[in-house]
């Protein structure tokens, strides 16, 4: 594992050199360090991927997003180029998992022609749709969209690492939308109105808005005067931590708590070491359910967290991709950090999910069953039965496949890169 973190520091470094790359794999920021040796890069790598304009102190307050799918329609995506679409788009092509998960939870699934198909996407249903990957569900190919004709694509901020791929599309005459980098709720919001415009589903992106921020104001005035427990997210076992200025702090503090990683004035995705962790004692310990257990050190064990068995696992493809599916994360994380509060409002978050529909604003699957989920793990700190990690395996060949998009993300957009052509990471 340290020699796959090893390669992505170095895969980071080479997207790094990109002027306007701000480091999100289907808009999700990207960590700084791995643990490699060239952690001395780590800090550069950290301002290369984080976006300067974006605040992250007040995730929950609501943002009216202005959708607007009149055409002929001009807006400029993330390397400002502008994108001209002459009538509203019957046939999209989604370049990354992420991206196929905003166009689903906005209700324009049904324009999607071309999308990744594999194991980042088998919460969705994906029909006669054609697979326009290398059959790994992650790596683009130019030959396969473009055979389909789309009349947009869109894109995760990512693919300004793969200027190959976006020349050979655009040579086709094909336009290609590429969505800024998501480092916050606001960004996540923005990202869904662009992806409106982009597929033609402006009422479905101002519903599933609205629907996010309705749910996380009843939230918001819940914990409004609870104690917030500190909280350590920790996504490998390097210690890669979510900062501020990344929507997963959003999240985390949304869902009242406090990130150990603030406190230790951590930006973006950088290591924690797990000295600090320990010195900070932190009440809980969120990860990624891709694997079985918490990757922690085994110093961190002594945290209170830990020996009280304060463990919980979230979905990973959920908290990996800045869709309006991330609210689910917060309800969940509620229930399990904060029962009683989630015993009175969640009266409240199910008419809400009845008024909108539980198909809108989502990520497909069943809420409360993964909600069940991610609250059975955090009775004892062995206790993830109903976590699959089958995903998590080794592939045989020395690779590893792990679901969601998560902090390694950067690899698997560049896996057309001979350097890092063997490593599946996410």
């Amino acid at each position: 594992m340290s020699k796959l973190r090893t390669t992505l520091l170095a895969v980071m470094l080479v997207v790094g050199t990109i002027a306007l790359a701000t480091g999100a794999a289907v808009g999700a920021a990207v960590p700084a360090s791995t643990g490699s040796t060239a952690s001395a890069s780590a800090t550069s790598a950290t301002s290369t991927f984080a976006d300067s304009t974006s605040v992250a102190s007040t995730p929950t307050a609501t943002q009216a997003i202005d959708a607007d799918c009149d055409y002929p329609l001009e807006r400029t995506d993330a390397r400002g180029e502008t994108i001209e679409l002459a009538d509203e788009p019957d046939a999209v092509v989604t370049l990354y998992p992420g991206d196929v998960q905003l166009a689903y939870q906005i209700g324009a699934e049904d324009r999607v022609v071309g999308m990744p198909i594999g194991p980042y996407t088998d919460d969705l249903e994906t029909g006669d749709r054609t697979d326009i990957t290398e059959d790994d569900g992650v790596t683009p190919v130019a030959e396969e969209i473009v055979a389909l004709d789309p009349d947009v694509v869109l894109a995760a901020n990512v693919a300004l690492a793969d200027e190959q791929l976006l020349d050979q599309l655009e040579d086709a005459g094909i336009p290609v939308y590429v969505l800024d980098t998501a480092t916050s709720i606001d960004d996540v919001r923005e990202n869904v109105a662009a992806t409106g415009e982009i597929t033609g589903e402006c009422v479905g992106a101002e519903e599933a808005v609205d629907r996010m921020d309705d749910r996380l104001e009843v939230i918001e005035g819940a914990l409004e005067d609870e104690e917030e427990p500190l909280a350590y997210y920790v996504s490998d076992d390097q210690g890669t931590t979510p900062g501020t200025e990344t929507f997963q702090h959003d999240v985390l503090t949304a869902a009242g708590l406090e990130n150990v990683a603030e406190r230790a004035d951590i930006e973006g995705w950088q290591e924690i070491s797990p000295e600090v962790v320990v010195d900070e004692d932190p009440e809980w310990i969120v990860y990624p359910d891709w694997t079985d257990e918490p990757p922690i050190a085994e110093s961190v064990e002594e945290t209170t967290a830990y020996q009280d068995g304060n463990v919980v696992a979230v979905d990973d493809n959920a908290m990996s991709q800045p869709a309006p599916g991330i609210v689910d994360v917060i309800v969940n994380l509620v229930e399990t950090v904060h029962p009683d509060v989630y015993a009175d409002i969640e009266g409240d978050l199910e008419a809400i999910d009845e008024e909108y529909g539980d198909d809108v604003g989502t990520d497909g699957a069943d809420a409360e069953e993964t909600s069940d989920d991610d609250a059975s793990a955090s009775d004892d700190s062995d206790s993830s039965d109903d976590i699959e990690d089958d995903d998590a395996e080794d592939d045989g060949d020395g690779t590893f496949a792990i679901p969601g998009f998560g902090v390694a993300t950067a690899v698997i957009a560049l896996l057309s890169f001979a350097v890092v052509r063997r490593f599946r990471l996410d």
